[in-house]
């Protein structure tokens, strides 16, 4: 189970990895003040291709690799701090299926934008404006969840004595970065919580990986000894 936490950490990783990268550099589109809706849809659909694909693998790959990861975490705490554990732990489950949903609602929106917009592109423009806000307020703008459920793994964590305390600590200041982005006037704070997230996952994914690698190899070998 912590193997297979911390290569999910790791994919975790490298989902925002890859989300930061295609969105400044493929789906990058300028400078946009001027745009109006219809264009900015239809900048998207030219990039069909690239954002269904991109949208499925940072939300939907993304939510389906967090609930080993949730799991294996909350089977690692669960003895020295189950009070913090349970409560860590749906938070994060939550998390997985709201941004499957975000992923799910932006891919399946645009496919019927992409429809309507060469009979109505005005109409797709203002539907793709809702199904945005939609999609941010399910988990693609607004990190409450998720930060609630970093902040109380890492507390969980730092009071079971796992992992390094740097890396608790870490881990309570991203979350906190997460909850704040409810804040209207402290959103851009998600961008700090999505980078913060790549070194967390990076940290606590290795940390995972070591620790399984370190008990197999303290397990007796039944063969040892045989004639």
């Amino acid at each position: 189970m912590q193997k297979v936490g911390g290569i999910a950490a790791l994919f975790e990783a490298l989902a925002y990895v890859v989300g930061f990268v295609v969105m400044a550099t493929l789906l990058n589109p300028g400078e946009t003040s001027g745009w109006s809706p219809e264009q900015k849809l239809a900048f998207i659909l030219e990039r069909k291709a690239i954002f269904q694909p991109w949208t499925l693998f940072i939300y939907v790959a993304f939510g389906i690799a967090l609930v080993p990861l949730v799991a294996a975490l909350g089977d690692r705490l669960k003895i020295k701090s189950p009070e913090l554990t349970s409560l860590a732990t749906p938070f994060g489950l939550i998390w997985a299926g709201l941004v499957i949903a975000s992923g799910m609602v932006a891919s399946v929106g645009l496919e019927a934008m992409s429809t309507m917009h060469s009979t109505n592109s005005a109409l797709a423009a203002s539907a793709w404006m809702t199904i945005s806000i939609v999609q941010d307020g399910l988990g693609g703008g607004v990190e409450i969840v998720g930060g609630t459920w970093v902040l109380l793994i890492s507390a969980a964590a730092l009071r079971s004595r796992e992992f390094s305390r740097s890396l608790n600590y870490i881990g309570l200041a991203i979350g906190a970065c997460g909850i704040l982005t409810v804040v209207p006037s402290l959103g851009d704070l998600g961008t700090i919580f999505g980078l913060g997230q790549i070194l967390w996952f990076v940290l606590i994914g290795t940390a995972m990986l070591r620790g399984a690698a370190a008990n197999n190899s303290f397990k007796p070998n039944p063969h040892r000894g045989s004639a």
